[in-house]
Formats: structure tokens, C-alpha cells, sequence
């Protein structure tokens, strides 16, 4: 018995170091790679970004009418007039090595910068809509978050409460509609708005 559990024990300190010795090749050699692609990417020469997705803000289309005097709205409405003056990009889920391959690194400042605004633009209407929402003007809330949708906005709240307004419209129809959007997104939140979508369908 004694022999038996000391020999099983030999077996099992083997394949633990095994597989201690294994991870730890397979983190230098991701460690490797990453400082080799890396290295690519800093040397990458500045390109174009004439194919990047900018995005407009419609105002044309959106309830800036509405509580135009409400403090937090007119904060909302100078901060999307700000935004409007420089281009906006919605970089989510793209490290910067992979936008220094794809777009040069002498370009990756402004790249990040176009994605700033983008998560402020994100921000500003998420807020905007519930300032609408919570004073009764559903309909201006719907508006401003169905084009919060179009940019492939990550934000669970924007889904939610969009879903919410859907839910209580009784257009459930809308809320599937949704889910596709979802699917494209480039974000670890993925999966988490999908649920939350179908189990409001």
C-alpha cells in the first residue's frame, strides 16, 4: 500500500512539473511573440486613415429641442457640439500594437485620441437619454440611444434601457433586432448584452 501511494505520488510531482515546465514555455514564447510583434509595430510607417469608420453626430435627427434649459441637457448638448469639431472613432477592443500595424505608429496618438472621443460621445448620450427617460420623453430617449446603438456602443446600460423602452412599447421585435448589433461588437462585454437581450425578448 505504502509502495503503491509513493509511486503514485513520484507520477503525480512528474506531470506536475511537466506541466509547470510547459506553461512557463508557453508564456515566453507568448511573451515572444508579443516584444517581436510589437517591435513590428513600432516601426510600422505612418498610413492612411482615410478608410477608418468616423462618426457624425446627427443632430439634425436628434431631440436637441427637448429641455434645452435642463442644466445636464444643455451640458450633454455643448459636449456633443465639442465633440462634433474633431473626428470620432470607435476603436474599442483593438489593442494599439494591432492599430500601429494596421494604421503606423506615428499615427497611434491620434488614434487614441479619436477613440477617447468616441468613449466621451458614448458617455454623453447614455447620460442624455436617461436625463430624458426620467422626465417622461421616452420617445427623445429612444432616438438618442437607437444612434448610440449604430456607433456599436459597448455600453450594457444603453442595451438596457433601449430594451427597457422597446419592453414597454410592446415591440419585442425591436429588442431581436438588437442582437445582431451585439454580435459585431469588439468588446469582452459581448456576451454578457447578448444574454441580457434574449432573456428580454
Amino acid at each position: 500500500m505504502k509502495i503503491s501511494f509513493f509511486a503514485s505520488f513520484i507520477i503525480f510531482c512528474l506531470w506536475l512539473g511537466y506541466e509547470i515546465h510547459k506553461h512557463r514555455n508557453l508564456e515566453a514564447k507568448a511573451n515572444e511573440d508579443f516584444w517581436e510583434k510589437e517591435a513590428a509595430a513600432n516601426a510600422t510607417r505612418r498610413k492612411s486613415l482615410d478608410s477608418l469608420n468616423y462618426i457624425k453626430i446627427p443632430f439634425e435627427s436628434l431631440p436637441m429641442d427637448t429641455l434645452p434649459d435642463d442644466p445636464k441637457v444643455s451640458e450633454y448638448h455643448e459636449t456633443l457640439h465639442e465633440l462634433a469639431q474633431n473626428p470620432i472613432v470607435n476603436l474599442t477592443g483593438i489593442s494599439n500594437t494591432e492599430l500601429k500595424l494596421t494604421y503606423g505608429a506615428p499615427n497611434i496618438d491620434l488614434l487614441s485620441h479619436y477613440d477617447q472621443s468616441y468613449t466621451i460621445l458614448v458617455r454623453t448620450l447614455q447620460g442624455w437619454a436617461e436625463t430624458l427617460y426620467d422626465n417622461g420623453y421616452t420617445d427623445e430617449a429612444q432616438k438618442v440611444l437607437e444612434f448610440a446603438v449604430e456607433t456599436h456602443t459597448d455600453l450594457s446600460s444603453s442595451y438596457r434601457l433601449l430594451s427597457s423602452i422597446y419592453q414597454q412599447k410592446g415591440e419585442p421585435d425591436k429588442i431581436r433586432q438588437l442582437i445582431p448589433v451585439a454580435e459585431e461588437l469588439n468588446s469582452a462585454l459581448k456576451g454578457r448584452i447578448i444574454d441580457m437581450l434574449k432573456e428580454r425578448c
